[in-house]
C-alpha cells in the first residue's frame, strides 16, 4: 500500500533499534577495568581531579616519544589554589590558578532550556563544569624531558599567580589577555597567556618560557581534556525524548585526513586507545551542540593519546592530550609553545575556518552527502520564512515539487493495482496453492494491463535516505535547538502533546481508505496494516518535533495527491468502460 506498506520493515527494524539503544544505555554491563592504564591520579585538596600528567622521560629518549604518566608532585597539590573568572561577551569562564586549568565555561548566547513564561531568562548552557556528576575541565601545561628534571614543575597541578581576581572585556574593547605566572626558585620563570577577542569562541594559548637558571631546559608542553562520562537519563523514556542522551559524547580527534571518534565506554578497549604522532590534527570531547578542541599550531605534530584515569571507580575520568614537540630554552634564553581552545557552539559552515576537519564534528554519518545540502537549503528557506517550522513545511513542498512526477507514477500505480484486486482473486481460487502458476498468471495480468507491480518502489528509496538525513539534520544542527513553532517549543526535541505523531496516523487511515486491503492478502498482514498507524504514532512519539512535522506535511501532500490522481484516473476510465 505505496508509503505505508513499505515502511512496514522500517519501522520494525527503527523500533527495535531505539528499543535496544535504550536497552544497552541503561543495562549493559559496566566495561571492564583498562589495563595498562594508571588510577593512581588522586583528587587534589580543592576536590578536583587533576588528571594524569606526563612526567620526566628517561634521559636519553627519542623526541617524539610520549612521556612516562605520572601524577604531578606532592608539593604542588599541597598549595593553596584560588579562583579567578574571565567575562567576555560570549563567554563567561573561571580559571583556577592550580595549573591555570579552565573548570567552568558558560556560553553566553545559548539558554540552557527554551524560555518560558515561568522562566523567561533560563540560566546559559555550561560547557565546562568542575563538579563531580558533571565534570569537564581544559587543562594545559609544561613538563621536563630531562632525567634530573625537579619535583616542582610548571604542569596542570603547579601553582600561577594572577595579578587580578576577575578580569572583564569592556564594551569597545575588541581583545582581552589574562597572564598567569609560575616561577621556581632556581629562575625558571613560565608565563601563560590566554586571549580572548571579541565575538570568538577561540581562546588562544602561550606558554612562554623564560630561563633564568644555570642550566640547559628542556622539555614538553602539552594540553588535555578530561571529563566524565554524562549522567544517564532519569529514565527509560527520557532516553528517548531527550534528544542529548541519544547524541554520540566522547573524544574526537583530526588526523590531518580523517575524523575519528570514541565513545566513552570505548576507553576502557586497549584495541581502540589513541597513541600516535598526528601532523595538523586536534584533540576535542564532543556533546551534542556544543565541543571543546584543542588546536595546535598548523603543520606542528603532536603525540595523541586517549586514557581513562581511576577506571576502577564508579565515575572513571576520561582524557584525550596532545603533547607538543620538544622544547629547548638555554640559560638566559625563552622558548614559547603555542596553541588554540575551541569552547563553543557546533555551527555548521563556520568551524572549517578555525581549523581543518573542525566541521566534521558535525557528524551527519553515512547520510553527510545528503544532509550537509539539505541543511544549507533549509538554512535557505529559514531566510525567507524566518521561522523553521515554516522553513521545514517549505522544504517538504520544495521536494514534493521536485518528484511530484515520480510519485505520480506511485500513485497512478497504487491505483492500477487496486482496480485488478478482483481479478487477482479470481486467479488465487482458479490456481489454488498452486504457487508458480498463481505468479505466472499474475504477471501475464500485469503485463497485459501495462501495470508495473514495482512502479511504488522508486519514490521510497529516495525517501529513506531523505528521512534519515533529515533526522540527523534536526538532531545535529544547532540552529533548530529550542526553535518555536506555534505549540512546539523546540523543533529538535519531541512535540510535547503528540500532536504531530497522532496527525501523521490520521493521514496513514487516509492512506488506507484510499487503498483498501488487497484481495488475496495474506491475513496476518493485512492486521499488521491495520495497526500501522498506532505503531508510527509510538515511533513518532519518540522522534523530534521537526522531523514529525515534515512527515505529517509531507503525507498530507502525497494523501492529497494520491487522492486528485485516483479521483481523476477513475473519472477519465469510466467513460471507457460505458
Amino acid at each position: 500500500m505505496n508509503q505505508t506498506r513499505t515502511f512496514l520493515m522500517f519501522a520494525l527494524l527503527a523500533v527495535a533499534y531505539l528499543l535496544f539503544a535504550a536497552w544497552q544505555k541503561d543495562y549493559a554491563p559496566l566495561p571492564p577495568a583498562a589495563t595498562g592504564v594508571t588510577g593512581a591520579a588522586a583528587a587534589a585538596t580543592d576536590g578536583s581531579v587533576p588528571g594524569a600528567v606526563p612526567a620526566a622521560a628517561a634521559k636519553g629518549a627519542a623526541a617524539s616519544a610520549v612521556p612516562t604518566i605520572g601524577n604531578g608532585t606532592a608539593a604542588a597539590s599541597q598549595e593553596p589554589a584560588r579562583l579567578i573568572t574571565i567575562r567576555t561577551d560570549v563567554l563567561n569562564l573561571t580559571v583556577d590558578t592550580r595549573g591555570g586549568s579552565l573548570v567552568h565555561a558558560e556560553l553566553l548566547a545559548y539558554p540552557s532550556t527554551a524560555a518560558t513564561h515561568k522562566q523567561p531568562n533560563p540560566p546559559p548552557t555550561v560547557l565546562l563544569d568542575s563538579e563531580a556528576a558533571h565534570y569537564f575541565v581544559v587543562q594545559s601545561g609544561l613538563v621536563s624531558s630531562t632525567d634530573d628534571a625537579p619535583a616542582d614543575q610548571p604542569d596542570h597541578l603547579a601553582i600561577f599567580q594572577s595579578a587580578k581576581s576577575a578580569y572583564t572585556m569592556a564594551k569597545g574593547q575588541n581583545e582581552l589577555k589574562v597572564d598567569l605566572t609560575w616561577q621556581d626558585a632556581a629562575g625558571l620563570k613560565v608565563v601563560k597567556t590566554y586571549s580572548f577577542k571579541r565575538g570568538s569562541y577561540v581562546i588562544g594559548l602561550t606558554q612562554r618560557v623564560d630561563n633564568g637558571s644555570r642550566a640547559l631546559w628542556q622539555g614538553n608542553a602539552y594540553e588535555q581534556l578530561l571529563r566524565v562520562a554524562p549522567p544517564k537519563p532519569a529514565s527509560w523514556f527520557s532516553h528517548f525524548t531527550d534528544p542529548e542522551s541519544r547524541a554520540f559524547q566522547g573524544a574526537a580527534w583530526y588526523t590531518g585526513e580523517k575524523f575519528e571518534k570514541m565513545p566513552f565506554d570505548a576507553f576502557s578497549k586497549a584495541k581502540d586507545h589513541l597513541d600516535s604522532k598526528i601532523k595538523g590534527g586536534w584533540a576535542a570531547m564532543l556533546r551534542l551542540y556544543f565541543f571543546a578542541a584543542w588546536i595546535p599550531p598548523a603543520g606542528q605534530t603532536d603525540h595523541y593519546v586517549t586514557e581513562t584515569i581511576n577506571p576502577d571507580s564508579a565515575q572513571p575520568h576520561y582524557l584525550i592530550r596532545a603533547v607538543g614537540p620538544t622544547l629547548s630554552a638555554a640559560p638566559g634564553q625563552a622558548v614559547t609553545s603555542q596553541a588554540r581552545l575551541y569552547l563553543g557552539p557546533n555551527v555548521q559552515g563556520t568551524l572549517g575556518a578555525i581549523a581543518p576537519g573542525l566541521d566534521l564534528t558535525i557528524d551527519y554519518g553515512m547520510f553527510k552527502a545528503i544532509a550537509v545540502p539539505m541543511h544549507a537549503v533549509l538554512s535557505f528557506l529559514h531566510g525567507i520564512a524566518r521561522n523553521w517550522g515554516a522553513a521545514i513545511i517549505l522544504l517538504v513542498l520544495l521536494i514534493k515539487g521536485a518528484t511530484w512526477k515520480l510519485t505520480a507514477v506511485q500513485y497512478r500505480s497504487s491505483a492500477k493495482m487496486r482496480k485488478l484486486q478482483p481479478r487477482i482473486a479470481q486467479l488465487k481460487e482458479r490456481y489454488g496453492d498452486d504457487k508458480v502458476k498463481m505468479q505466472q498468471a499474475t504477471m501475464e495480468l500485469y503485463k497485459k494491463e501495462k501495470v508495473n507491480p514495482m512502479g511504488g518502489c522508486l519514490p521510497v528509496l529516495i525517501t529513506m535516505p531523505v528521512f534519515w538525513s533529515l533526522y540527523f539534520v534536526l538532531t545535529s544542527s544547532l540552529e533548530l535547538r529550542q526553535a518555536p513553532f506555534l505549540w512546539i517549543p523546540d523543533l529538535s526535541a519531541a512535540d510535547p502533546y503528540f500532536i504531530l505523531p497522532v496527525v501523521y496516523a490520521l493521514v496513514m487511515l487516509g492512506t488506507q481508505w484510499l487503498n483498501p486491503v488487497a484481495a488475496g492478502m495474506d491475513p496476518a498482514q493485512a492486521k499488521m496494516m491495520k495497526v500501522m498507524p498506532l505503531l508510527f504514532t509510538v515511533m513518532f512519539a519518540f522522534f523530534p518535533a521537526g522531523l514529525c512535522l515534515y512527515y505529517a506535511v509531507n503525507g498530507l501532500v502525497g494523501l492529497g495527491q494520491q487522492w486528485w490522481i485516483t479521483h481523476h484516473l477513475e473519472r477519465d476510465e469510466a467513460p471507457a468502460a460505458s
